[in-house]
């Protein structure tokens, strides 16, 4: 079994390189944001589960009402998460809360229903789930019929 990388050559084959960190995986996401989507703000952090029949993404988004603050929308197999906490100014007060945009968009997985998608909020946390039809590439058996002679 190898351990190296299929993305670059490594050290040991090409001993002239410089030993660098396979960047492949950052860029591979970077480049998958599209384009209509802004960069500026501040990145949502989540976490995402995948099940046979299911793909959830719970977003990190305290203090925002998701009714008038949050937008989530799907387009070419796109998840796009967005959202904004406006701050309040007080007089006298520290805060190292963040304010402003809010964003994070994701590649759905090969399967998945984009409408029957459905978002819940609690606690701060952003739930979006969504449900995954039957792959064709799934394993099937066919049963063989044997064919009677005349």
């Amino acid at each position: 079994m190898s351990v190296h990388s299929p993305h670059r050559p490594t050290q040991a084959l090409m001993p002239n390189w410089p030993m660098m960190p396979d960047w492949s995986d950052l860029v591979a996401r970077f480049e998958s944001m599209p384009p209509w989507t802004s960069v500026e703000g501040h990145m949502i952090r989540v976490e995402e589960h995948l099940d046979a029949d299911r793909y959830t993404v719970r977003a990190e988004l305290p203090g925002v009402d998701p009714a008038k603050d949050v937008d989530i929308s799907v387009r070419e197999g796109q998840l796009t998460i967005k959202a904004e906490r406006a701050e309040k100014k007080e007089e006298g007060t520290r805060s190292e809360f963040r304010y402003g945009n809010f964003y994070r968009s994701m590649l759905l997985p090969t399967g998945a229903d984009e409408d029957a998608i459905d978002a819940t909020y609690g606690d701060g946390i952003l739930t979006v789930s969504i449900p995954l039809a039957a792959s064709s590439s799934q394993e099937r058996h066919v049963e063989v019929k044997k064919m009677s002679r005349k």
